[in-house]
């Protein structure tokens, strides 16, 4: 996975966040299928509605298939 600094986080788009209040950010294929793992991970957790987390995976999903219009 690309290493995300926080320069580069800052210079990305809202578009390019799967989660709420810019959380988990999707701007490429690897990110993507991390917020889904760790999207996951809460839910089970208990930190993350399932609702929520939904709204990740389908957003990661739309990155993975290329499907982005970032």
């Amino acid at each position: 996975m690309a290493i995300l600094t926080a320069k580069k986080r800052k210079k990305l788009k809202p578009s390019q966040f799967a989660g709420p209040n810019e959380s988990y950010p999707v701007p490429d294929k690897a990110h993507a299928a991390n917020a889904k793992a760790r999207a996951a991970q809460q839910v089970k957790k208990g930190a993350l509605s399932p609702a929520i987390a939904a709204q990740i995976k389908a957003k990661a999903n739309k990155v993975l298939k290329g499907k982005n219009n970032l």
